[in-house]
């Protein structure tokens, strides 16, 4: 059986059904991202507890992933991806009927362990259906989806709100996932080149620990919970500075400003691509400066000046996480699945870490605060990325390959 390669009707179908989960999965992740000044103010929370909405799901989808990942092994990979989408569609619908923040964090922790579903199992299918010289820019497009989707829910959640309520965005986004998760099961070939197996929790469990072991898989980890921590921090906060004195724009402008996803739809197709010619390391330090050259713009307090700085920085955070997933595709010998889950356990275990106390930051210290943290941050992936190289070169060197 070939495997997928680019230019083929197989691969525009995979490609474009994979878009379509990766968009409407992080629509509903991070709808309640705008809406943290809006929950702050209408149950009367702080900011970092505001910012819950947000940090329990990624927390429930991070443990999640590694329990549903080794399940996939087991069930297969289209029918989990397709329950997940469906169930998130169906749960955003729920959360435009809840009655106060209680039920709001109880209903976004059951649609995080739903979320689980797609992102690990969806890198593992590219990893096994995908021809590994199409691999890079494959990726590189499901992860433009995410990018997209991210964008589109904030802007139609940030927009509604302020049209008529965030229950209203929250009706209308949870009806055009259930409408794409139809799509979704239509357009997506089945695997070919996965064969499910008895779930043996005891072999599932050693598999995971040999990724876990792995001094390479280890480094791409870290790397992964230190850029997701430093991207969601700089967008939990960023609109409760918009939004205050010298600017104070609206909740449709805030929306509007999460636009600035489309150059991450560019960067990680792009970079994906280019990882594949020049080097997984040379763009992922690349990419990480373009990160840090960001936030330090965003200190500006010209207006501008920070959308420029918002702008640099998610373009250089969608190419990282574009070079680094697909790197554990490579590097991953067995069960990618798993390895992917376990990739997006520390992915999402960032978020949730940096977005909370990114809260502190700001409460404490203000916006200077927050780029404090996510320069720290930012630098420890450099330094991780060195490490990575060092590690690999030993293992070949052991290897004789």
């Amino acid at each position: 059986m070939d495997y997928i390669e680019k230019g083929t009707k197989a691969f525009h179908k995979a490609n474009w059904a994979l878009f379509l989960a990766g968009f409407i999965t992080f629509a509903n992740l991070y709808v309640s991202q705008p809406l943290l000044p809006t929950f702050a103010e209408e149950f009367h929370v702080s900011p970092a507890v505001a910012s819950l909405s947000l940090s329990v799901t990624t927390l429930a989808l991070s443990i999640s992933m590694i329990i549903v990942g080794s399940l996939s092994e087991a069930w297969g990979r289209k029918s989990l991806m397709t329950i997940s989408i469906f169930a998130a569609s169906i749960l955003t619908l729920a959360l435009a009927f809840s009655p106060n923040f209680e039920t709001i964090l109880v209903l976004r922790v059951i649609q995080g362990v739903v979320f689980a579903g797609l992102p690990a199992i969806a890198m593992a299918y590219l990893g096994e259906e995908m021809n590994p010289s199409s691999l890079g820019i494959a990726m590189g497009l499901y992860i433009s989806g995410n990018s997209v989707g991210g964008l589109s829910g904030r802007v139609i959640i940030g927009t509604l709100t302020d049209l008529y309520n965030w229950q209203v965005g929250m009706i209308v986004l949870g009806i055009i996932s259930l409408i794409i998760s139809v799509l979704f099961v239509w357009m997506l070939p089945n695997s070919q080149h996965f064969s499910a197996r008895p779930l043996q929790i005891k072999a599932l469990t050693k598999s995971l620990m040999q990724h876990l072991k792995d001094p390479s898989m280890q480094c791409l980890f870290a790397i992964s919970f230190v850029l997701m921590g430093s991207f969601v921090t700089l967008y939990n906060y960023i609109g409760f500075k918009l939004m205050a004195p010298p600017y104070h724009l609206s909740a449709t402008i805030v929306g509007w400003i999460f636009v600035i996803y489309l150059v991450g739809t560019f960067s990680s197709a792009w970079f994906g691509s280019l990882a594949d010619r020049f080097g997984r390391q040379k763009m992922l330090l690349l990419a990480i400066a373009i990160m840090l050259a960001g936030a330090i713009i965003t200190l500006q307090g010209l207006l501008l000046l920070k959308i420029v700085g918002i702008t640099v920085f998610t373009f250089g955070f969608f190419a990282a996480h574009s070079i680094a997933s697909g790197w554990v595709s490579k590097r991953a010998t067995h069960d990618k699945a798993q390895a992917s889950s376990l990739y997006l356990f520390f992915y999402y275990f960032g978020s949730s870490v940096g977005g909370t106390v990114g809260g502190i930051f700001w409460m404490h210290f203000g916006w200077i605060g927050v780029v404090a943290m996510i320069t720290v941050f930012l630098v420890i992936a450099c330094g991780l990325t060195f490490v990575l190289k060092s590690v690999i070169a030993k293992q070949r060197f052991v290897t004789g390959h």
